[in-house]
C-alpha cells in the first residue's frame, strides 16, 4: 500500500494478510466486512456469513445488487463458485462446531487480557448480541478490528473492560490504526506500528500495559 493510504485503509490491509489460503473465515459487522476489499480475488479462502452463506464474494457495485443476497451485515454481496446457502441452524453448527479457522470482529473495547465488548453501550440501543457471542467463542482464532481510540480520545484496548462482555479471553489479536498487539500469556505485546506512528504515541494511548519488544519493531 502507498503512503497516502488513510491509516483506517491500512488498518484493513494489514488484517487481510492474516487470511491465508485454505481458511474458513467470518467478518464480523462494521470495520470487519472492510477487510474483503484487501483479500485478492484469487486467494482459495472461503468466507462464512452467519445469516447462512458460505463463499462469500466481493460486494457487488451499485446498480449491480441482487436485493436478495446480503450478508451479515446487510451489503449487498456476491458469490464464488462452490457457494452454498443454509438455514441458521446449520450456519451456527459451523460456528459452534470450530470449523471457523478465523473470524476478525469490530469491539466498543478489549481488555489487555482479551476480553471483549462489542455488542452492547448502556443507555444506547442495540438489536441485542447477535452471532458475535458464538463467533468469539468458537472460531479458532479471533481478532479484533478498532481505532485505537474512541472519538473523545479515550482508550479502547483498557486494562479491564466496563462495558457488558461478549466473551471473555478470546481475543488473539488486535489490529487498530496506530499498532498490532498480541494477546499472550504474559500480557499484551506490541507486535507491529503503523507507518507514522511511535511507540510512545501507542502506549500513550493504551489504557492496558503494553510488552514492548526488544529491538525493532515492524512497521504495516
Amino acid at each position: 500500500m502507498s503512503s497516502s493510504d488513510s491509516p483506517r485503509e491500512r488498518m484493513l490491509a494489514r488484517a487481510a494478510r492474516d487470511i491465508r489460503a485454505g481458511m474458513v473465515v467470518n467478518l464480523g459487522i462494521g470495520l470487519p466486512t472492510q477487510v474483503l476489499r484487501h483479500v485478492p480475488p484469487a486467494l482459495p479462502v472461503c468466507l462464512h456469513a452467519e445469516n447462512g452463506i458460505s463463499g462469500v464474494g466481493p460486494v457487488r457495485a451499485k446498480g449491480s445488487e441482487d436485493r436478495n443476497l446480503i450478508d451479515a451485515g446487510g451489503a449487498y454481496v456476491s458469490t464464488l463458485p462452490g457457494a452454498a446457502f443454509f438455514d441458521s441452524a446449520v450456519s451456527f453448527a459451523i460456528v459452534r462446531s470450530g470449523r471457523l479457522d478465523l473470524t476478525l470482529l469490530g469491539a466498543f473495547e478489549v481488555a489487555g487480557n482479551g476480553d471483549l465488548a462489542n455488542w452492547m453501550i448502556p443507555g444506547s440501543f442495540t438489536p441485542g448480541a447477535g452471532g458475535a457471542i458464538e463467533l468469539a467463542q468458537k472460531a479458532r482464532r479471533v481478532g479484533v478490528i478498532t481505532t485505537h481510540t474512541d472519538k473523545a480520545g479515550r482508550p479502547k484496548i483498557v486494562a479491564s473492560c466496563s462495558l457488558p462482555l461478549t466473551a471473555p479471553g478470546c481475543v488473539d489479536r488486535i489490529y487498530t490504526d496506530l499498532a498490532v498487539c498480541d494477546v499472550t500469556p504474559d500480557g499484551l505485546v506490541l507486535a507491529e506500528l503503523a507507518a507514522g506512528v511511535t511507540t510512545a504515541e501507542v502506549v500513550a494511548k493504551t489504557g492496558a500495559p503494553l510488552i514492548l519488544p526488544a529491538g525493532e519493531i515492524p512497521r504495516f
